[in-house]
């Protein structure tokens, strides 16, 4: 049975089930119900407690097949912990754990650790066994425009807020641009304002003076960024990737890829196709299929030509051919395109112009 994270407390406080299934990619999050897990599980009695990592094609299964049947040595009740970093258990322990889900002991309390799941993996034999057999907690992302209020809810419980009104919502909208993606790195830092700062109102110079810069960000939230017009959260990505190593062709790849779509949805919209069959021709899925079916009615094929002839002379700046008319090497080119593909609709024909 699937609940939500902040359900979680309440429902151990009402009692334990035999299994739990953690599945997210936010680690924060998913260690945090793990400990409280544990620590409830400990409440209860489950004194002992073994953990098995599976790693490889070649992972003994009978091994926890045999543990959760076993008498504990030193307790009445254990407590079992399967983590499966890669998410993917296998024909063997697709089998397995469909067996070890028919049979739960009264004794052993089970917490399945797992990555973030896809479609199919959620759909599969084994993922249902486990569901079916006891509690499921699935945990998002915490997406950028939902990063200050959690932000303000982290700092409440250590006693902190920010100040009411604008100057409040400005001192946190800082703080989540400084930790966006990085929710470990956002929990050290309010751990350190903690130790820096009395509880009470924070001002934003106390903020931005003891919160470092860690956030990380991952191509597809930049390129969500570039096609929502975010010009300076967009523009602070790029730089970040930039600093952390990112391919500068495969950033433009990702680009470009939307803008051929973008091309081929407004092919299809010209020829009296409806918009749910454009988007497909652009491979628009998700929140990605939401900004584009907003932006095509904006967008003409020719700006899009424009775009994509744009797209065509970065991709050879980034890949060592000199365009005159471009700035030199890969990423202050890619700058150059986020910024005229943030100038749609209005000017940007104009700028284009320029360097197409």
């Amino acid at each position: 049975m699937l609940i939500r994270p902040e359900q979680l407390g309440a429902h151990l406080a009402k009692g334990l089930k035999p299994l739990y299934t953690l599945h997210g990619d936010e680690p924060l999050l998913v260690q945090e119900a793990a400990d409280a897990i544990r620590a409830a599980a400990r409440a209860a009695g489950y004194g002992e407690r073994k953990v098995f990592s599976v790693s490889g094609a070649h992972f003994d299964w009978s091994a926890v097949l045999g543990a959760s049947q076993a008498m504990s040595l030193f307790s009445e009740r254990q407590l079992i912990e399967i983590r499966i970093p890669s998410g993917k258990p296998g024909k063997d322990g697709s089998e397995a754990l469909q067996r070890y889900g028919d049979k739960l002991s009264d004794d052993v309390l089970t917490l399945v650790q797992l990555p973030r799941l896809d479609f199919q993996q959620v759909k599969s034999a084994w993922f249902n066994a486990l569901d079916g057999a006891g509690i499921t907690v699935r945990f998002d992302s915490i997406e950028r425009r939902a990063l200050p209020a959690w932000l303000a809810q982290r700092l409440a419980r250590q006693g902190q807020r920010v100040a009411e009104g604008e100057e409040g919502q400005r001192t946190l909208a800082f703080f989540a641009d400084r930790v966006e993606g990085n929710l470990l790195a956002a929990h050290q830092e309010m751990q350190k304002m903690a130790l820096l700062y009395p509880a009470g109102e924070l001002r934003f110079e106390q903020v931005e003076a003891a919160v470092l810069d860690v956030a990380r960000y991952d191509i597809a939230k930049f390129v969500e960024a570039v096609w929502s017009g975010q010009g300076a959260r967009a523009l602070r990505m790029l730089a970040a990737l930039e600093t952390e190593g990112e391919s500068a062709v495969f950033v433009h790849w990702t680009l470009a890829e939307d803008v051929r779509g973008l091309v081929r949805a407004r092919h299809a919209l010209d020829d009296g196709q409806p918009m749910p069959m454009a988007l497909r021709e652009a491979r628009a899925w998700g929140a990605k299929e939401k900004l584009f079916e907003r932006l095509l009615p904006q967008l003409g094929a020719a700006l899009l030509a424009r775009w994509l002839n744009a797209a065509q002379v970065c991709d050879g700046q980034c890949k060592g051919l000199a365009n005159p008319r471009w700035p030199s090497g890969a990423w202050p080119s890619l700058r150059q395109l986020v910024l005229l593909l943030l100038g749609r609709p209005q000017g940007a024909a104009r700028a284009l112009a320029l360097y197409t």
